[in-house]
C-alpha cells in the first residue's frame, strides 16, 4: 500500500472515531434582541436544529442556556441591548466538552418562555426566548369618580414587527416599517380630534403576539381596532388598497385564503400564538352572550370598514369596491369591532414607491381617519364626549311639526332652525333635518 493511499485510510478512520460536535456542530451565527416596552425577545439564529435545555438563578436574576453540540464565534460584547430586562448577554463554561452555555444576566426577575422555530424565509433554525417581568402584588387602587363623559378610543394596530418583517417589496421596503409609519400618522389626526383618542398595540419594532394585540385593545376599553397592513401577492400585477372584516367561515376568495396563509406565516416568524380558553361551567350561556357581543361587533366593523373604504378610494385605487371578509387572528375578539385596512400591495413596484412616500402615507392615514370619523360622528357611544357634542339626522313624517320635533329630542325649535337654516317654522314629509344635542 502507498504512504498516500495508507494516510487516506487513516484520514477517514480518525473521522469516524470522533465526537459527532466535532463534524456536526450547530454553529451560533447571530443574536438578535427586540425589545418593546413590557417585554423583550431574543433570538439565536442557528445552523441547524437546536437541541437545548434552559433554567433560571436568582441573586442575581439570570436565565442559562445550554446548547448542546454547539460552538460560537461571536462577540457578545457586540450585541446591541436596548430592553429594560436584559443586563447583558454572555457565555460561560459549559457543563460538557462540545456543548455552549449561554448566560442572559437580568436586571429584574422574570418569567421566561423558551422554543425553537424552522426555517422560514428570510430566517433559518432559530431559538426564541421571550421574557416577560413577574406579576408584583398589585398596589392598593384608590378609585375615584369616573368622568361623566369620556374619549372615543381607538386602537391601532400596526402589522408585523420586530422578527416578522412582513412582506418584502422589490426593493426591499418591509412591510413592518411603513404600516408603523401610516400608523404614527393615522394617531396623530386621531389625537387632534376632540373627544377621540388613540392607543398603539405596538410602537416600535418589536413583535406582538396576534392574541396580545387584541388585549391591549380591551385593556385601554377601545371602541375600535383597526390593523393596518400592506398587501402581497406571488405576482407583481395585483394593485389597490382594501378592507377586511372578520368572516365567521372560511375565505372563498383567492387574495382571502393567500391571506390567510401569509398570516400564518407571520404566526410562524413571529412564534407560537396563545391559545385563549372558555373556562366559565356556563358553556351555553356564555356562548350565547358571546355571538350577541360578537354579531353587534360585525355589524359595527362592517358599517366603519365600508365608511373607510369609501375615503380609501378617494386618495388611492382601491383593489375591490366593497369590503371584503376573512379569518384574520387579529379581527377574532368578539368584543371589539375590529377592520384590518390593506394599505397597498408591497409586491407591486409602483405602489411600493407610492407606500415609501410620505405624501402618500399621510393621504393613507387621512383616508382612515376620516372614515372612522363620519362613522362615529353619528354612532358615538352615548358616554362620550362626542356623542353630547354630535348630531342627530332626522326625517320628517307625516304628523310631524317644528314644534314636536324639539319636544321629542328636549331642544329648542331655535336650535333646529339655526342647526338647518330654516327661516320658517314649516317643514314638509320626507326632509332630513339636523337635530343638535341639547
Amino acid at each position: 500500500m502507498s504512504i498516500k493511499a495508507y494516510c487516506k485510510q487513516w484520514f477517514f478512520l480518525v473521522l469516524l472515531l470522533l465526537p459527532l460536535h466535532a463534524v456536526a456542530a450547530n454553529n451560533l451565527k447571530s443574536v438578535r434582541i427586540w425589545a418593546a416596552p413590557d417585554s423583550t425577545r431574543v433570538v439565536f439564529d442557528l445552523s441547524s436544529k437546536p437541541n437545548y435545555k434552559y433554567f433560571t438563578l436568582t441573586k442575581p436574576d439570570r436565565l442559562v442556556i445550554d446548547l448542546s453540540s454547539s460552538n460560537n464565534k461571536l462577540n457578545f460584547s457586540k450585541i446591541k441591548n436596548s430592553s429594560k430586562l436584559i443586563k447583558r448577554i454572555r457565555t460561560s463554561t459549559p457543563p460538557k466538552k462540545g456543548s455552549l452555555r449561554v448566560v442572559i444576566d437580568l436586571n429584574k426577575s422574570i418569567k421566561a418562555k423558551v422554543f425553537s422555530l424552522k426555517p422560514t424565509a428570510p430566517y433559518g433554525n432559530r431559538l426564541v426566548v421571550d421574557l416577560e417581568p413577574t406579576v408584583k402584588t398589585a398596589k392598593k387602587i384608590v378609585h375615584q369618580p369616573k368622568k361623566a363623559l369620556r374619549d372615543i378610543v381607538i386602537a391601532i394596530d400596526a402589522g408585523h414587527g420586530g422578527e416578522d418583517p412582513g412582506s418584502i417589496g422589490p426593493s426591499g421596503m418591509h412591510e413592518k416599517k411603513v404600516v408603523l409609519q401610516i400608523a404614527k400618522r393615522l394617531k396623530a389626526l386621531i389625537d387632534k380630534t376632540p373627544g377621540m383618542r388613540a392607543i398603539m398595540t405596538r410602537t416600535g419594532d418589536y413583535f406582538v403576539n396576534l392574541n396580545r394585540r387584541s388585549e391591549i385593545a380591551r385593556k385601554q376599553e377601545a371602541d375600535l381596532l383597526v390593523s393596518i397592513h400592506a398587501d402581497a401577492f406571488t405576482t407583481p400585477q395585483p394593485r389597490g388598497a382594501s378592507v377586511w372584516v372578520l368572516r365567521k367561515g372560511r375565505a372563498e376568495t383567492e387574495m382571502g385564503r393567500w391571506l390567510e396563509q401569509k398570516e400564518r406565516h407571520s404566526e410562524l416568524l413571529g412564534g407560537a400564538g396563545e391559545i385563549i380558553q372558555n373556562t366559565d361551567s356556563e358553556q351555553y350561556l356564555a356562548r350565547a352572550l358571546i355571538e350577541m357581543v360578537s354579531d353587534k361587533s360585525l355589524t359595527i366593523s362592517h358599517t366603519v370598514a365600508s365608511d373607510v373604504l369609501k375615503q380609501m378610494g378617494r386618495v388611492t385605487k382601491l383593489h375591490k369596491k366593497h369590503t371584503e371578509s376573512a379569518g384574520f387572528a387579529v379581527l377574532k375578539s368578539p368584543d371589539i369591532p375590529s377592520i384590518l385596512v390593506e394599505t397597498g400591495f408591497i409586491s407591486n413596484p409602483r405602489e411600493e414607491r407610492l407606500l415609501r412616500s410620505n405624501k402618500h402615507q399621510y393621504r393613507l392615514a387621512n383616508a382612515i381617519y376620516k372614515g372612522i370619523y363620519q362613522y362615529f360622528k353619528i354612532n358615538a357611544p352615548s358616554d362620550t364626549l362626542m356623542a353630547s357634542t354630535a348630531t342627530i339626522k332626522y326625517k320628517v313624517v307625516r304628523g310631524d311639526s317644528l314644534s314636536k320635533i324639539a319636544q321629542r329630542y328636549q331642544v329648542s325649535v331655535n336650535s333646529i332652525k339655526k342647526a338647518n337654516k330654516l327661516r320658517s317654522n314649516t317643514v314638509r314629509i320626507g326632509q332630513n333635518l339636523i337635530i343638535p344635542r341639547s
